[in-house]
């Protein structure tokens, strides 16, 4: 590609993982440019091919994490981006407000023992058909931190059984040799979901634990460092040259 790809990173009032996302992608990977967007902003620049939404405490978390930063104006465009099939990643707390805009199904409620939870975790990759996972293989175990308090992720049992069907579980909390049981999601979270795809073309991405926080073997772990190569992979077959990021 001869352009360098660009992601754009949205801070709301309380966003604490942008820098984060935003040094992976350009500086630890060194995958191309990132850009910091203000939550008021009402347009997405030219030249954006995915949006990310990391992780911190939009707006305090009051009422819930997520419900009012639902709300701000960047996030009807980034609505908009992913209903015309732009590559969406939110993370922790982003997980948490794209669910609460109704881009992915279920919740995240408080953890099972009501307490926040920061540790690295251990991830089965579920599926690699997608734009998220393709530079993975099918069963893979990796090691990724999460930091959060209400990450006990929860749907109906309808919703669960479509995620099933259409394998939109992308990961799942497990032992470190990939057993999937019930003390292996900390925060029990339902089935052990750590990470779920939806969108028109498998293109929405939330997961709690943090890939930004994994890129390195200093950081402790590069398990979350393939993802960000997936991405870029993808934004590359599709023709995209930037990437957007909303922490």
């Amino acid at each position: 590609m001869n352009s360098p790809l660009k992601i754009g990173v949205v801070m709301f009032p309380g966003s604490n993982c942008d820098r984060d996302a935003a040094c992976a992608w350009a500086d630890d990977l060194g995958l191309g440019e990132s850009v910091f967007l203000w939550h008021t902003e009402t347009a997405i620049p030219a030249g954006i091919g995915a949006v990310v939404v990391p992780g911190g405490f939009s707006y305090g978390d009051a009422l819930r994490a997520g419900a009012i930063a639902c709300f701000a104006p960047i996030m009807t465009e980034v609505a908009a981006f992913a209903k015309d099939g732009g590559f969406v990643l939110g993370i922790c707390n982003g997980f948490q407000v794209l669910c609460e805009s109704g881009l992915l199904p279920g919740a995240l409620v408080r953890n099972e023992q009501m307490r926040f939870l920061c540790r690295p975790v251990n991830l089965r990759v579920e599926t690699t058909d997608s734009p998220f996972t393709n530079r993975y293989t099918p069963g893979e175990v990796v090691s990724i931190p999460v930091a959060h308090g209400e990450g006990r992720y929860v749907c109906s049992p309808e919703t669960l059984a479509e995620l099933h069907r259409t394998e939109s579980v992308l990961f799942r909390y497990c032992e470190p040799d990939g057993t999937v049981g019930e003390k292996s999601a900390a925060n029990g979270s339902q089935d052990n979901i750590a990470g779920i795809i939806g969108g028109v073309r498998r293109n929405i991405l939330g997961m709690m634990p943090h890939p930004e926080r994994a890129v390195l073997p200093r950081l402790g772990s590069e398990g979350g460092a393939k993802l960000w190569y997936s991405l870029r992979e993808s934004l590359a077959i599709a023709g995209a040259e930037p990437v957007f990021v909303i922490a």
